[in-house]
């Protein structure tokens, strides 16, 4: 089969779970390695499981995969299959989401979590070429007080953390809740991020903008509620990385067709392409691409800025840009 120049073009993904990359097979696998009882028999009967009337449906099946995760291996695996995966679809710069928190109180050692993680990104470095890191996640329904634990249970590996970030359910889970937690966060040197504006407010943007202090928004698409929103993104530079299959599951847009993917672009935002948590939502990166170039009639030419954004947004020094936009040149040579 041959891939249309999009497929082929190397890319970043910048929101991406890691536990939300666990296909069917795989969590299947890991619940008899470890001995953890599921309520399906098979593959077929987990898939057909992924039909979500919102957010929190959705959360409630994802927290319960997760618990197949025990052991240091079991974060390697997942990790590793997620890049392997990755680039078949020519990624080679990957920023993926981690929540230790999901996993401690189930008497997992924060360790496990991490190091099977980091040693997983380590061999993708040499085997695929791939770059990147750990984003820490934090749980926006738990306190300030659980996050900053969280933080201290990282202390050890701050040196090999990208970014913090902020997931889980909006509502009722203002950005402000976090303000210390972050301010920690950006004096260890780590880079900030933070969920906003997918099931909530766009004023909750401006939360994270305004007292986390973020350098970029995952998701963001209900910015487009407030067109002085809009403009500010459009005029800071503020990247936003959109997760376009999943804000359809999610119900978040009702089709593909309406989402404002290609307006937020049109507007002069930094919109990249990622895939959440592709076997829940229908899709790897390139899906993303292809579906919605198809659904919202993107040009050869909006495709390709969505791919440049991608590294543009990265968080990576500018000599790696530099690098990364060269190879994208050289791969699919601009209009």
């Amino acid at each position: 089969m041959t891939l249309s120049a999009v497929e082929a073009a190397p890319k970043a993904e910048l929101h991406i779970h890691l536990e939300g990359s666990l296909e069917p097979d795989m969590l299947l696998a890991l619940a008899a390695r470890n001995q953890v009882t599921i309520p399906y028999a098979n593959a077929d009967e987990l898939r057909a499981a992924y039909d979500f009337a919102d957010l929190q449906e959705f959360l409630e099946l994802y927290w319960a995969g997760q618990s197949v995760l025990r052991t240091e291996r079991d974060f390697y695996d997942l990790t590793h299959a997620y890049l392997a995966r990755a680039h078949r679809d020519n990624v080679v710069h990957v920023e993926a989401h981690l929540l230790p928190q999901g996993h401690t109180p189930r008497g997992v050692p924060f360790g496990a979590v991490l190091d099977g993680a980091l040693a997983a990104f380590d061999d993708a470095r040499h085997a695929f070429g791939i770059t990147g890191g750990i984003i820490l996640g934090l749980n926006r329904h738990e306190s300030q007080d659980e996050a900053l634990a969280v933080l201290r249970s990282a202390q050890p590996w701050r040196d090999r953390i990208l970014a913090l970030g902020l997931e889980g359910p909006e509502k009722g889970n203002p950005p402000s809740k976090f303000t210390q937690v972050y301010d920690q966060a950006r004096d260890w040197g780590w880079h900030l991020t933070a969920h906003a504006g997918e099931e909530g407010p766009p004023d909750y943007i401006v939360e994270a903008l305004d007292v986390l202090k973020v350098e970029r928004i995952d998701h963001g698409v209900r910015c487009e509620q407030s067109p002085a929103l809009v403009r500010r993104l459009a005029e800071q530079g503020v990247p936003l990385t959109v997760c376009p299959l999943s804000n359809v599951m999610l119900k978040v847009f009702p089709a593909l067709a309406q989402h404002n993917l290609r307006r937020l672009l049109q507007a002069g935002l930094c919109v990249t392409v990622n895939s959440d948590d592709p076997p829940y939502f229908g899709g790897y990166v390139n899906a993303n691409y292809t579906q919605s170039a198809a659904a919202l009639g993107l040009s050869a030419a909006e495709q390709r800025r969505l791919v440049r954004n991608g590294f543009v947004a990265a968080f990576i020094d500018d000599a790696q840009r530099r690098r990364c936009l060269h190879d994208l040149d050289a791969a699919w040579p601009p209009p």
